[in-house]
């Protein structure tokens, strides 16, 4: 507790109250810093940066004897601030206008302030392009090369720039995004977690975590833990069974099924292919596709889910996804290669697998593909 608001309300003559530390306005003077703001989806992270951008505006309308405080020495001004956004990112937020900083409670327009890039080098190109801008902000910086960690600390030792990173650390499995997100946790200065309501209908509980669903014949059907690693959206509710739910869950909320599937079954039998032994594997997902509920998976969550209540129910669920074999191959595939693209194509082709979800799920996971005809 700050001691000065503290002793503000005593002097008002009110009874003892617990004085929380005030919510401060962002500090433009403080160069070199790298700043993340993490917490599950839907916690405020991007409406955190639209509240640095609203500042930044203030701190610009002051008298032009403050760029003392705020300059880099090299041109750059801390008020001045980019929005970095990935071009995979692109799905999001549709409805708003191209420059748009839009988060879910509203959006801010940036004008010139916003772009799309790729890479690590597209970054480092970008600020070449804008030596006047002070403070960056690189959302879910997390999707991009591990080299951007050592280009963002590089940045803001020798020119004193500061980078404002909201993103995910932890991923709908609740373990380290990627290597990036392990990456710019070294890097970092300061870190601001953010937290929301479990979106739970009978919980009040604070929630850290990212619970991704999808919804069948409207029931709610808890992503496997081999679910792929990236998927693209998640800010509009999507009821066709192929795209995914998003909700921030405490843990007691949070299911993911299929762990014990996955590295018991899945991956093993990926192993096996690695070695040239394709045939169990191509069973599998032949169950899994046409018959998933005669498949090792169904297996597997009957026994990890026996029971009758809400929680059992869901995770039973989990089998009524469309595209398991699909899902099953991108994460094999683009997440723990094992599987050559020869063998996926050959997997593809024999199973009549859907090759418009694949290519979609193997480009938001940097792994594309383009399938031959049978």
């Amino acid at each position: 507790m700050d001691q000065q608001y503290k002793s503000f309300f005593e002097t008002l003559g009110l009874p003892e109250v617990h004085v929380h530390h005030p919510l401060n306005h962002f500090d433009f003077t403080r160069s070199g810093r790298v700043i993340l703001v993490v917490g599950p989806m839907g916690s405020g992270k991007t409406g955190f940066a639209a509240q640095i951008w609203r500042d930044s505006q203030v701190a610009l309308a002051k008298d032009a004897s403050v760029v003392g405080m705020t300059g880099t020495g090299d041109g750059a001004d801390l008020r001045r601030v980019f929005f970095v956004r990935s071009r995979l990112d692109t799905r999001r937020f549709t409805q708003y206008p191209a420059d748009a900083l839009a988060y879910r409670g509203g959006y801010e327009r940036l004008g010139e302030n916003i772009a799309g890039i790729d890479s690590s080098f597209e970054l480092e190109q970008l600020v070449h392009d804008h030596p006047e801008v002070g403070t960056w902000i690189i959302d879910e910086a997390s999707f991009y090369d591990e080299r951007i960690a050592y280009v963002i600390r590089h940045l803001a030792a020798s020119r004193g720039l500061v980078f404002v990173i909201p993103t995910l650390i932890l991923n709908f499995r609740n373990i380290i995004f990627n290597t990036t997100a392990s990456l710019l946790l070294e890097v970092t200065n300061d870190v601001f977690p953010l937290t929301a309501y479990c979106e739970h209908s009978t919980c009040l509980a604070d929630s850290n975590f990212t619970y991704r669903y999808y919804l069948v014949d409207g029931e709610e059907c808890p992503a496997l833990f081999f679910d792929p690693l990236i998927i693209v959206g998640g800010d509009t509710r999507h009821d066709d069974g192929k795209e995914p739910n998003y909700a921030t869950r405490c843990r007691t909320h949070h299911l993911l099924p299929g762990k014990d599937y996955t590295y018991l079954v899945l991956k093993p039998l990926g192993e096996e292919a690695a070695r040239g032994d394709l045939g169990v594997l191509q069973e599998e997902l032949r169950c899994l596709s046409r018959e998933p509920h005669r498949s090792r998976l169904a297996i597997s969550l009957r026994d990890e889910f026996p029971g009758t209540g809400e929680q059992d129910h869901l995770g039973r669920n989990a089998l009524n996804v469309p595209c398991l074999a699909e899902r099953a191959l991108v994460y094999l595939f683009a997440e723990q290669n094992l599987l050559s693209e020869a063998q996926l194509q050959s997997l593809v082709r024999e199973l009549h697998l859907d090759r418009d979800f694949l290519l979609g799920r193997l480009v938001d996971n940097r792994r594309p593909v383009v399938f031959k005809e049978s």
